[in-house]
């Protein structure tokens, strides 16, 4: 029926009217776009041949259509159909009518686009391409040599990598039209090349740079040829990314050498140059760097290249009027549209800019010597330079180094400028406006990153056009002067001790100016935010000069509360003015202020939640008296349904308030008996949770120590509570966790109830450790962590055999008691290490069967005392010799987990005292044991750690030597060896920067599948094969993406990823998972390395989303497997953001067939949209 229709449609669509013709196109372009057509085999020739004189049709309408039925008929003919089209369409782009190419060019587009399988697209390459090539180079006109090179650069761009055995050919073909005479014929090829390039082999690629550069070479050639040759050399670094660093040495002279001898008129020459200079710097980072000086002299030197103006910045008076004058003055200096100077000055500021984001070790260098060029430049007179320099200036600001203060007063008087700007001078207003908020961004930068006192000078002149840009018409200039006049309040006035400078004149101006936008309801919603933010400032940092104004100011912020848009603003402003060593007077609004603030807490806005509990406990700090006991009940009721362990952060805010309202009100009786019977129970709730840590543990401590201390609770009820809290329930015990919470808890109460309550206390859990025929192993469990952290914060010398109580538990037949036991045991003596430490050292040497313990009491010691720097002496005074033999005595231990204790032990005793440990180290690297080199490697693993200290300058010298027991011939140590890089990498990267090109080809061999670590153990009735080497490859990929993060400038990602990283994508499991992470970060980072090998990696992730589990595995092995095909989805993610994928077939059809498969296309949109 479909087809019979289909017949009717070509007939009217040869008829002689028009508009028949017209509509049975429209009818055909319908039926085409049906899901359900398919045209029969027989009718396919009449259909196509019917739309292909339709496009020769003399009404352009009809033809239009024809060309959109293109679309679809592609894809519900023959594949042999549609190369046929494709040939007659290209003999009437080279052979046909003048009239007839433009349309024949589209057509041939259109199908191009609409080519997705691989058979197909190598059909119609066979035919089409060396059509194209002809058309591109034999002697046709320059208008059918376009249309050839733009054709085939579609082509290449989405199918170059299918026609390998061509690209010799055709590069020599393209390379020829460099040298053409028609400019349009030359620009073409350039694109045209750039697109082959992305698939050509490194030879071929070499061939390419080599003629151009040869080409380039030859100073007689016409001075367009020179610029054709320089843009494709830009064209080609673009195109292949670093792949062009092996040709820096060549190009980069060349084109510095062309910039600097060009003529005087020549500036596209000079634009071309810098352009291309620009992209090596960013595509070639690492290949670039010998020649980082001279491309940023040159830049430098081209940054105010102007041989047609004259101007000095120096001739500026001080003088606003004479200012204005001059700008009146300036809408009728010098221009010429002829002057194309200012292209040379935009490229090379984009050039340095190239240089600030990819060499951040060049920031020193570019503050002396880029950073008065570019203030200079703020007189620049073409819109499109002057856009890109002040960002420039931004960029250099986020240097730590800080501006010179000999700059400021041409920074002053640039900005001022700026903001003064006239529309008058430039091509459009929201160029000047774009300029107004580039400058104020600017300025804000630097009186946020320099010391108010330098600007002290310049406040006058400052202050008038941040002023006046706050009265602007558009509100994003008005919003950034806001934020820039919040800035200038804090260099006014940035002692409140010392005055340095008289700000009084200031006050008003400033506050009238806020005022003014404060009290519009009628603007922007940024504008509106901006003015309360600014607003808070002014009150808190001249509150005492405008004690008359505050009764008209404070009530707008306190309206301000009351609007949805602005509430959360308003909330931070009140907790900006709280905080002021002023101590603003508010009673005009406190308890409106109060009461707004309480029922905020009720709202379903985390962020509205986080930042009202902020500001409460800042008006409590300051104004907790006015606020009466009624408020505070209230606020207590509302804190009590904030505390859980769903919210953590939250959490910790609603108890800092709670402790801020206990401590300021203890004497109120109705407060304590709030908190205690509102907060409490629910404190106790939480202090259950598995989840509870860091921050919001601490601030439990602080509410249960505040909450004895307020004495509305007694200590004894409170203690009680707390251990009958670490009973297990029906469910089974707490977890680890929570019992470490509650029994840090115990600790801080006894030291905050005094020593006479906590001497009672640790009798009482004594008394539990005694008691020999207590049974409950819980209530031991609890009593020894109790005993441990008490310990810690508490000499407990004074409480007789303490030690030898705890030692006792070493005997009981539950392994969580033991390790409590040698916990307590190691904070014990952390209180007192004069007494405890050689007692735990004798017990060591003595007793055999409690050593593993022993060592981790010791552990306790050591670990608690290289953090705490007062301790160190503490240490270092104690018979830190003993201890040493000991440790290095137990190197050699058969068990593990033993050397595990002793690596970590030496490792934190090396942050103590580097240089007695870091040589006896390095003397045990040659050891003939391996357990001794291996647990070498793990100790020097645990003394990198984050905060600087005086390990790390022995450190720097030493840890090559360490590290170089990756080559070791023991897998064991080359694992420790390879963790201890990992962790450098992580935690001080500047320590191996120097060594990676010598670590890092040694770590990829750890990569490598090892056939001698694998072996096959004969179980009986079956075989099983273990492989040895895998925990060293999973640990060596974890390293690299480490280094990925940390060092991403020393690793070259193409000899990485071909053959190590596609090897690990094919590897087991638990390698595979580290590999998707690494890809992905590649794909982010390096997109171009990825891209040029995107083929190979596309058949390990296929087979890994592919992989089905056996039907008899178990439940473990089928979530591992969905882990894996997330985890290898989330790198496909990442692989199709990575510009150009579409040059890939192989990537593109796996795309296809995971949005085919809806299980696989419903991961995929999970994954994406994470």
């Amino acid at each position: 029926m479909a087809n019979m229709n289909i017949t009717t449609i070509l007939e009217k669509m040869t008829g002689k009217d028009k508009d028949y013709r017209y509509m049975a196109t429209s009818d055909l372009l319908s039926e085409l776009n049906k899901e359900g057509f398919k045209a029969d085999q027989d009718i396919e020739p009449k259909l196509t041949t019917t739309v292909l004189q339709q496009l020769e049709d003399a009404s352009g309408d009809v033809s239009g259509l024809a060309v959109k039925c293109l679309a679809p008929l592609v894809k519900k003919v023959g594949e042999d159909r549609v190369v046929e089209m494709t040939n007659i369409l290209c003999d009437k782009l080279l052979n046909g009518k003048d009239q007839h190419r433009d349309t024949a060019s589209i057509a041939l587009k259109t199908i191009i686009v609409e080519v997705t399988t691989t058979s197909l697209a190598e059909k119609i390459l066979v035919s089409l391409a060396p059509q194209l090539i002809k058309g591109a180079t034999a002697g046709k006109s320059a208008e059918v040599k376009c249309e050839c090179l733009d054709i085939l650069g579609d082509v290449l761009h989405r199918f170059g990598n299918l026609i390998t055995k061509d690209h010799d050919s055709m590069l020599t073909a393209l390379l020829s039209q460099l040298s053409s005479n028609q400019a349009s014929v030359r620009k073409k090829s350039i694109s045209c090349i750039a697109s082959l390039a992305a698939c050509l082999s490194d030879d071929l690629l070499a061939k390419a740079t080599f003629e151009v550069v040869q080409l380039l070479k030859n100073r007689s050639a016409k001075s367009e040829i020179a610029r054709t040759n320089i843009q494709m050399i830009g064209a080609l670094s673009r195109s292949v990314g670093y792949r062009f660093g092996p040709h820096l040495a060549e190009a980069v002279p060349l084109l510095i050498n062309y910039c600097t001898s060009a003529s005087e008129n020549d500036e596209e020459l000079r634009e071309y140059s810098l352009q291309a200079l620009e992209s090596f710097m960013l595509r070639c980072p690492r290949d670039i760097s010998p020649y980082c000086e001279g491309i940023l002299n040159l830049a430098l030197e081209y940054i105010s290249y102007d041989p047609n103006f004259t101007d000095s910045m120096e001739e500026d008076t001080d003088d606003e009027a004479q200012d204005e004058e001059d700008d009146d003055e300036s809408a009728n200096e010098y221009t010429d549209d002829e002057d194309a100077s200012w292209k040379v000055r935009r490229a090379s500021a984009k050039c340095l800019s190239a240089i600030i984001v990819s060499r951040p070790e060049m920031l020193s260098k570019m503050y002396l010597e880029a950073c008065p060029k570019l203030i200079e430049r703020f007189r620049e007179r073409e819109e499109n330079v002057k856009s890109t320099e002040p960002m420039l200036a931004i960029l250099l600001l986020f240097s730590p180094r800080w501006l010179l203060k000999q700059e400021v007063p041409k920074v002053v008087k640039s900005i001022n400028r700026q903001l003064r700007e006239k529309s008058i001078k430039t091509k459009d207003k929201s160029s000047t406006s774009n300029l107004k908020i580039e400058a104020l961004v600017f300025t804000r930068l630097v009186m946020a990153s320099h010391s108010p006192a330098v600007f002290h000078p310049y406040i006058q002149a400052l202050s008038g056009p941040i002023l006046s840009a706050i009265g602007d018409r558009y509100y994003k200039v008005t919003a950034e002067a806001l934020r820039v006049c919040g800035e200038l309040v804090r260099v006014l006035r940035p002692n409140f001790e010392a005055r340095t400078l008289d700000y009084r004149p200031y006050i008003g101006p400033i506050y009238k100016a806020i005022l003014a936008r404060l009290a519009n309801q009628d603007q922007d919603q940024e504008v509106k935010e901006c003015a309360i933010s600014c607003m808070s400032l002014v009150v808190f940092t001249f509150g005492d000069g405008l004690q008359r104004e505050l009764p008209a100011c404070l009530p707008i912020l306190v309206d301000r509360m009351g609007n949805e848009i602005t509430r959360l603003t308003a909330v931070k402003a009140f907790a900006v003015i709280a905080k002021s060593p002023l101590r603003i007077d508010l009673s005009c609004v406190l308890d409106h202020v109060i009461s707004e603030l309480t029922a905020f807490l009720r709202k379903a806005n985390r962020a509205l939640r986080q930042a009202t509990l902020g500001t409460l406990n800042s008006l409590v700090v300051a104004y907790g008296g006015q606020i009466g006991s009624s408020s505070y009940e209230t606020i207590i009721a509302e804190l009590s349904t904030l505390i859980s362990d769903m919210d953590l952060h939250m959490t910790a805010l609603a108890l800092e308030l709670c402790c801020t309202i206990m401590v300021d009100r203890k004497s109120i009786q109705n407060v304590g008996l709030a908190v205690r019977y509102k907060v409490l129970p629910q404190a106790l709730i939480l202090i259950r949770s598995a989840l509870l840590q860091g921050q919001a543990l601490q601030a439990l401590q602080r509410f249960f120590a505040s909450l004895v201390q307020s004495a509305n609770t007694s200590f004894d009820t409170l203690l009680d509570s707390l251990i009958s809290t670490a009973k297990p329930s029906q469910s089974g015990g707490l977890a680890k966790q929570a019992l470490s919470s509650i029994a840090q808890c115990v600790a801080v109460l006894c030291l905050a109830a005094g020593d006479q309550k906590c001497a009672s206390t640790i009798e009482m859990l004594k008394g539990i450790l005694k008691d020999d025929s207590a049974t409950n192993s819980a209530k031991q469990h609890m009593a020894l962590l109790c005993l441990g952290e008490i310990g810690r914060r508490k000499d407990l010398s004074n409480h007789a055999q303490i030690e030898n109580i705890v030692i006792e538990s070493f005997q009981s037949p539950f392994e969580e008691i033991k390790s409590a036991a040698s916990y307590a045991l190691g904070n014990i003596a952390v209180g007192n290490l004069s007494k405890y430490l050689p007692f735990i050292l004798n017990q060591i040497d003595n007793q055999q069967k409690k050593q593993y313990l022993l060592l981790h009491s010791l552990k306790e010691v050591i670990a608690r005392q290289s953090v705490d720097h007062t301790g160190q002496s503490e240490l270092q005074d104690s018979n830190i010799e003993k201890i040493l033999a000991l440790l290095f005595n137990h190197c050699e231990s058969e068990e593990e987990g033993v050397r595990n204790v002793v690596a970590e032990c030496l490792g934190k005793i090396a942050l103590i005292e580097p240089r007695k440990l870091i040589p006896a180290l390095k003397e045990r690297t040659s050891s003939p044991a391996a357990n001794t080199r291996a647990t070498v490697a793990i100790a020097i693993k645990y003394s990198i750690v984050e905060r600087p200290g005086k390990i790390d300058e022995i450190m720097y010298s030493e840890i090559s030597t360490f590290l170089m027991l990756i080559k070791d011939s023991d897998r064991h140590v080359r694992r420790a060896a390879v963790l201890a890089l990992s962790t450098a990498a992580h935690n001080k990267p500047n320590l191996i920067k120097g060594l990676l090109p010598e670590l890092l080809p040694l770590l990829y061999d750890q990569t490598v599948v090892k056939q001698e670590l694998i072996r096959t153990v004969d179980l009986g009735p079956f075989k099983h094969v273990v492989d040895d080497g895998l925990e060293l490859r999973k640990a060596a990929f974890e390293c690299v993406d480490t280094l990925l993060d940390s060092c991403l400038d020393q690793v070259n990602p193409s000899s990485f990823i071909v053959p190590f990283l596609l090897s690990g994508l094919g590897d087991h499991y638990d390698v595979k998972m580290p590999c998707h992470l690494i890809l992905s970060k590649l794909a982010d980072k390096c997109p171009s390395a990825v891209l040029a090998v995107l083929d190979s990696l596309v058949d390990p992730i296929e087979k890994t989303i592919n992989h089905k589990p056996k039907g008899d595995a178990v439940k473990q092995e089928v979530d591992r497997n969905e882990d894996m095909i997330r985890s290898a989805l989330r790198a496909i993610a990442a692989l199709s953001r990575i510009s150009g994928n579409d040059y890939s077939m192989r990537f593109k059809n796996l795309m296809n067939k995971i949005m085919a498969s809806p299980p696989l296309a419903d991961k995929y949109n999970s994954v994406r949209s994470e």
